[in-house]
């Protein structure tokens, strides 16, 4: 199964194979560590920058050694654990939240194909044949961390945000996944290489163009629910849980959640310039020894730019109600991804049935509309359906009651 997906693998293991795979592997971990740690920085000094505020200063020329300084100290510090807390599965939450991500960023392609010792090198940890099936898998999977650590803390705040983050995991995983469907459409690939090489002509076929915005914009908010980031972040919502599922954790337990947080948000950015902008395709000057560095380089510039948008969004938009959060995911992005992705399929099979499949899902839209807006009257009544949670007036006979007992 791995000879059909990569060539390196074309004319079976040998010990230069494995050596090269056994490279791959360590100069992978070593860059995603490496840009962690700078994303870690970076956030916290363009935040402090928005803020007029200094940020990290302290350790290393403009901070960059603070990250460093800061993950040592949480190494050293005690490692507590509830008396109530399941002790098994309090330890294991943080690795589920870890691994996930480490997995993920394995299967995006970081740059072109080099020939090592006669072999077709892709410069990419690992090509599954149904890479984009893993990468859906582990954005599932990494939930159960933030759910199992909730849940096992013992803790009432904590069980709080392991039930809103199932929840707010079902209601945004169809729609990434439907999106995730409507890509493999057009690029006839399940894997992240045969993507990337079904956007390499130019611009013009990159997936957010040959498919339009809407799936783009789909996928970012979903997969931004689904790292809890900004302004998703009701899973942690220290505001009102204190601190969320790792309300009780210290030490490197803390750590791990924190790192997981940002390394998260590295690869779901690299996931979505790989889906939708070609990933590392780009300009490509006619010098020999510099073709394989461009490719390179405009994937990290890809990518950079949806880390600081990540960044721009935390220091800029306000949390959503968890109401809103819900509402946003079942009755918005759902229907329209599933809409979108039937028009897709309509279009690839003769634009006939495109127009058609469109006329259809605009009707349904109209009637989904109406539905909505009759459901929401019938529950908060007619008056009060467009005001806001906490401004609905109160009933004759309540207030009728509160007047009573003041004038008496």
């Amino acid at each position: 199964m791995i000879a059909g997906a990569d060539p390196l693998f074309a004319h079976g293991v040998t010990g230069v194979v494995i050596l090269i795979v056994l490279i791959k592997v360590v100069v992978g971990f070593a860059v995603w560590m490496g840009a962690v740690t700078m994303m870690i920085w970076f956030e916290r000094k363009a935040i402090s920058d928005m803020q007029s505020r200094i940020g990290p200063q302290r350790w290393g020329p403009f901070g960059l050694l603070q990250t460093l300084a800061d993950g040592i100290k949480l190494f050293f510090k005690e490692d507590l654990v509830p008396a109530e807390a399941d002790r098994f599965v309090f330890k294991l939450a943080p690795y589920l939240s870890l691994v996930p991500a480490l997995v993920t960023f394995a299967i995006v392609p970081l740059g072109g194909t080099l020939h090592i010792a006669g072999h077709a090198v892709q410069l990419q940890v690992a090509n599954p044949p149904m890479g984009i099936l893993v990468m859906l898998a582990m954005s599932g999977i990494s939930v159960y961390g933030v759910m199992l650590a909730g849940w096992a803390s013992g803790s009432k705040y904590p069980m709080i945000s392991s039930v809103r983050a199932s929840a707010q995991m079902i209601s945004y995983e169809a729609a990434l996944g439907i999106t995730v469907v409507t890509v493999i459409l057009v690029s006839h690939s399940l894997t992240t290489h045969g993507i990337v090489l079904a956007q390499g002509q130019g611009i013009w076929h990159w997936n957010v163009i040959r498919l339009g915005v809407v799936p783009f914009v789909i996928f970012w908010m979903a997969i931004t629910a689904e790292l809890n980031r900004p302004p998703f972040d009701v899973v942690e919502a220290e505001s009102e849980l204190v601190g969320g599922f790792n309300t009780e954790y210290s030490s490197i337990r803390f750590a791990l959640f924190y790192m997981a947080e940002f390394m998260n948000t590295i690869t779901m950015s690299a996931i979505i310039v790989t889906l939708f902008f070609g990933g590392p395709a780009g300009w490509v000057p006619p010098v020999a020894h510099l073709r394989w560095v461009f490719p390179i380089l405009w994937f990290l510039a890809k990518t950079g730019v949806f880390a600081f948008c990540y960044v721009w969004f935390r220091a800029a938009l306000p949390r959503l109600r968890y109401d809103q959060v819900m509402d946003l995911g079942w009755k918005r992005l759902i229907p329209l991804s599933l809409g979108w992705m039937l028009i897709v399929a309509g279009f690839l099979v003769a634009p006939g049935w495109g127009f058609v499949m469109a006329a259809a899902v605009v009707l349904a839209s109209v009637v989904l509309a109406v539905a909505f807006e009759r459901g929401a009257s019938r529950v908060t009544g007619p008056e009060s359906v467009l005001e806001p949670v906490g401004r609905r007036p109160l009933p004759e006979d309540r207030l009728r009651a509160l007047t009573d007992r003041e004038e008496g």
